[in-house]
């Protein structure tokens, strides 16, 4: 039997979801960060599948083929329908349990990385029901003081502005040079080409769209809601991550959660330390199914 994952097409409340599954078991979800898609998850999601699991990794909105339209439906190619308000933190984990009941699942053990993280944890919060356990990869609960948090909608803006004038390439090539980045110039040259070929895929508007309404600063800041997580959590963060505190304020603020951080990594440790990253991911979630 093929391991090679299938391509699930689902309309959930408008949005035109590509989602892909894989194997058989207890389910794992997989949240990519900006500028990736569910191919992100590619090594992860062969061993996953090759341990038991159905694997879900779902292309967030704005990303991959996750649109607001299916590209033959003749406004998909509108910019105009590319409402950010459908594609903020709180929209897209409302969509993901009819998403996992669409793929045969009503549960399912979560791993989010950046932005997933925080669908991730608004997930947890919003609809506890539906996560096992909850792994999340350089986390933040968004930006708590209102002139931070405007600021960072200002800054995203402009980001957006840049990327749907100057297009893909150049938008591209500027994210990988930012700081919190800077981590991936370590990873081989194959793994490498392989990100920035899911980059360069997207559609502008779309991550335009994103950025609008999946920003830090328009999302509903969770620190105080942190404490309300049920599910057993484990936060990974690199050594390295410039932003290392902030997945460290996560854990301190979820009851029980574990801390873990991988020597020599930076804001990717799936990609800077992937042995190490799926270890951990794969220690954590079998403790739930010990006999």
């Amino acid at each position: 039997m093929s391991t090679d994952p299938r391509l699930v097409n689902l309309e959930i409340d408008g949005l035109h979801w590509v989602v892909r599954v894989a194997g058989s078991g207890p389910a794992l979800l997989l949240l990519h960060g900006f500028t990736g898609s569910g191919r992100s998850w590619a090594d992860l999601m062969a061993e996953a599948t090759a341990a038991g699991r159905t694997v879900i990794a779902p292309d967030l909105p704005g990303h991959g083929g996750t649109a607001w339209a299916p590209a033959d439906w003749p406004e998909a190619g509108d910019a105009a329908t590319r409402d950010p308000s459908r594609a903020t933190i709180e929209r897209t984990a409302d969509d993901l349990p009819p998403l996992l009941r669409a793929v045969g699942q009503e549960r399912a053990d979560v791993v989010g990385y950046s932005m997933g993280a925080r669908v991730a944890l608004r997930l947890a919060i919003a609809h506890s029901a539906c996560v096992g356990r909850l792994i999340l990869e350089a986390p933040s609960a968004g930006i708590a003081d209102p002139g931070e948090r405007s600021a960072r909608r200002a800054a995203d803006e402009a980001l957006a502005a840049t990327l749907e004038r100057d297009g893909i390439a150049a938008f591209v090539d500027s994210w990988e040079r930012t700081p919190v980045l800077a981590g991936e110039a370590h990873i081989d040259a194959v793994a490498r080409a392989a990100v920035r070929e899911i980059r360069l895929a997207h559609d502008p508007a779309g991550l335009a769209a994103s950025l609008r309404g999946a920003g830090q600063g328009a999302m509903e800041p969770l620190h105080d809601r942190l404490r309300e997580i049920s599910s057993p959590t484990l936060v990974i963060v690199g050594a390295h991550d410039p932003v290392r505190h902030r997945a460290e304020a996560v854990a301190a603020g979820i009851p029980g959660a574990r801390l873990a951080v991988i020597d020599g990594a930076g804001h990717a440790p799936h990609l800077e330390a992937p042995a190490a990253f799926n270890r951990l991911v794969f220690d954590f979630v079998s403790e739930e199914h010990v006999a």
